[in-house]
């Protein structure tokens, strides 16, 4: 009698073990499926590269500074009257979604770094009430700043890039870009159309499961 009954215990904690088990799998293969967002450029084994700038705090920031998080990364100026305040107004409802997250991280460029002095991006970013920690307006050398631009975030930008000096060139790109964990491009989104800014939300929330 003894025998059946320990036998029968046994039976159910594996039962119950196996149970267990299969929720933890499922939970973690949910938690961890990947998207069906492109790699941009994976032929080529394209990521970011290197970079030094300054945002509105006075604060280095690095590549280092996107290792592990997920960011957005666009170009302005902050005396734009055309397309810049509708981006950066609309950069404020993913800002909104993801704010207090450190898995996810806003990187806006200035294209005018002349005017653009870390004490005028303060001011600006203070308008959206934007932590330099999370949401970062940065500033730095106008070459380092173009050629991220081209060479590292592959934004098709209206410039005259071609036999101009440094001095007249000019970006001026309506697009968010879309980084990943590991420094890779995962998608392009028109900052002045709300219904692209609402899939960004979407896409980085698939990001984040991944």
């Amino acid at each position: 009698m003894n025998n059946k009954k320990t036998g029968l215990m046994l039976i159910c904690f594996f039962i119950i073990l196996g149970v267990c088990f299969l929720a933890y799998y499922y939970k973690v293969a949910l938690v961890h499926q990947k998207s069906n967002l492109p790699v941009i450029g994976q032929e080529q084994n394209h990521h970011i590269g290197n970079f030094s700038f300054t945002n509105q705090a006075g604060k280095t920031i690095t590549e280092k500074d996107m290792n592990g998080k997920i960011a957005v990364v666009s170009y302005f100026f902050a005396t734009c009257r055309s397309i810049c305040p509708k981006m950066n107004e609309n950069m404020t409802k993913v800002y909104k979604a993801f704010r207090g997250d450190t898995n996810v991280i806003i990187m806006c460029h200035t294209v005018d770094p002349k005017k653009d002095t870390v004490e005028a991006l303060k001011a600006y970013g203070s308008r959206f009430d934007a932590d330099p920690k999370q949401w970062m307006f940065l500033t730095g050398d106008k070459k380092q700043l173009y050629d991220m631009a081209r060479y590292s975030y592959l934004i098709n930008a209206e410039d005259t890039a071609n036999g101009v000096t440094i001095e007249d060139d000019f970006i001026h790109d309506q697009h968010y870009v879309l980084v990943d964990r590991f420094g890779r491009i995962r998608g392009f989104y028109d900052g002045l159309d709300n219904e692209k800014v609402t899939t960004l939300i979407r896409d980085i929330n698939d990001l984040l499961k991944e």
